[in-house]
């Protein structure tokens, strides 16, 4: 899997990562294709439950179904390809808690690394399941025109 994602839409969750610091942020990235390359067309912020704990995060269930439900009533070819969520150590590598919450190994998870209220990395990761630990998954840029 290799993500494309346009500037603006990394922006969108940078700015949540940020504004949700010293807490962790979360949402959902929606997306087409479904072949090695996968164009992301939209991001949705979703509250975290867990917004007290400075380094954990639990996705608002309630975002993911409304927008799942959406998703198949529009009849389009956009689908949940993964969620984004910060790391308030400025790490953007899955944790070992990342590790043991990641249950779906066909969703891209986007980790944002925020340290002292700055995004300064964003990576993507996705599940390898008979290895049991994430391998990177590459982000591709397009140029503006």
């Amino acid at each position: 899997m290799i993500l494309q994602i346009d500037a603006k839409l990394t922006k969108r969750m940078v700015d949540a990562a940020e504004a949700a610091f010293p807490a962790e942020a979360c949402g959902l990235i929606i997306g087409r294709g479904t072949g090695q390359l996968v164009r992301v067309t939209r991001v949705v912020p979703a509250g975290n439950l867990l917004a007290a704990s400075e380094d954990r995060f639990e996705l608002d269930p309630a975002v993911r179904v409304a927008v799942e439900k959406e998703l198949r009533e529009a009849g389009t070819k956009d689908r949940l390809v993964g969620h984004y969520h910060s790391h308030t150590d400025g790490s953007a590598e899955p944790s070992a808690t990342d590790r043991a919450m990641a249950h779906e190994p066909e969703l891209a998870w986007v980790i944002v690394g925020v340290l002292d209220g700055q995004a300064i990395q964003t990576l993507a990761h996705r599940l390898d399941e008979k290895r049991g630990q994430f391998r990177p998954v590459p982000i591709r840029t397009p140029k503006v025109k």
